[in-house]
């Protein structure tokens, strides 16, 4: 796709938001299921279910998909789209790229054996190795683009307003 083609794709999507800003606002879902034999859960995904459970180091086999890894994977996918975006918008040529997350965790939080240690990713990472056309300004430039529209990377930096509810099963 070239940078013409995407603004007329995005064209008459940018219009009806400007027109009815309520249409902008699109529901995000996601549900699992719980296993009944096991500590973990089966994630519907786009591409079929996922099951995820316990880390290695919070007892689990490490053949399950660990919830963190999950998280920094949809970051590196959204910043991976938002790039290619950006870079189709700015006409800039990639002929190679690699977007990576790496994060930190301790396990003492989430195993309840220090209440001072944080439970939850405390250090995130994302690396963009792009070869491109771009000298190393529009590089640059991209970058901040990509950063400031990539909505896994902003939801992290700016978390949004969170509540729990039990249902009825």
């Amino acid at each position: 796709m070239n940078a013409d083609e995407l603004r007329a794709k995005q064209a008459p999507l940018k219009q009806l938001y400007r027109d009815k800003p309520e249409a902008a606002l699109i529901p995000a879902h996601a549900e699992g299921t719980l296993d009944l034999d096991d500590v973990a859960i089966k994630v519907r995904s786009w591409h079929g279910d996922v099951t995820a459970g316990l880390h290695k180091a919070g007892g689990g086999s490490g053949e399950l998909a660990c919830s963190a890894d999950m998280l920094l994977e949809a970051m590196v996918a959204c910043a991976g789209v938002t790039l290619r975006a950006v870079a189709t918008a700015m006409g800039v040529t990639i002929r190679a790229g690699k977007v990576s997350a790496d994060g930190i965790w301790d396990a003492r939080g989430t195993l309840a054996i220090d209440r001072a240690a944080p439970v939850g990713l405390t250090e995130v990472t994302l690396r963009f190795d792009i070869d491109c056309d771009a000298d190393a300004a529009k590089l640059e430039r991209m970058i901040q683009t990509t950063e400031r529209y990539c909505v896994i990377l902003q939801t992290l930096k700016n978390p949004p307003k969170l509540s729990v509810a039990i249902g009825a099963g």
